[in-house]
């Protein structure tokens, strides 16, 4: 798959850590700016795909994602590149997921960041707590980048 440089620039960015570090240090602003129409669409657009996460349905999942989508499920796992590759990393765990439950969510431009507790069913953790980084690109997700605050077995 071809990737233009601003993607791979993005991507190396949030998945260096550093991105998520920097991200983390916008999140507490000491007045919250207004959302513009654009970043209340990315926040809704989010909100609806962790929502979907209910019923397992890859299809309507993958329908959220761009054709040269990229997905890491943790910041210890290899990068799922193309929509092929991230669909096949969500078949892995799409029927286990009980639930997303969204905590908090802030957006700056393209970008959402939010706040959740995953909640697993028949899986090797019960419980995932941590932040999802989400980049939009034409009402789809491009990219996403999960980074770990706390697991329960």
């Amino acid at each position: 798959m071809t990737s233009s440089k601003l993607n791979l620039s993005r991507r190396k960015f949030c998945a260096s850590g550093v991105g998520t570090l920097t991200l983390a240090g916008l999140a507490l602003p000491s007045t919250a700016a207004e959302l513009t129409p654009e970043e209340q669409a990315n926040v809704d657009l989010v909100k609806d795909f962790c929502a979907a996460w209910s019923e397992p349905q890859l299809d309507r999942i993958m329908s959220f994602f761009t054709d040269d989508s990229a997905y890491r499920m943790t910041e210890t796992t290899e990068l799922a590149d193309g929509k092929n590759a991230v669909a096949k990393r969500i078949e892995t765990l799409i029927n286990n997921v009980d639930r997303f439950d969204v905590l908090e969510t802030f957006a700056r431009g393209p970008m959402v960041v939010n706040e959740r507790m995953d909640y697993f069913s028949d899986f090797t953790i019960k419980t995932w707590h941590g932040v999802g980084v989400f980049f939009i690109r034409e009402g789809k997700i491009i990219d996403w980048y999960d980074y770990t605050i706390k697991m329960e077995a």
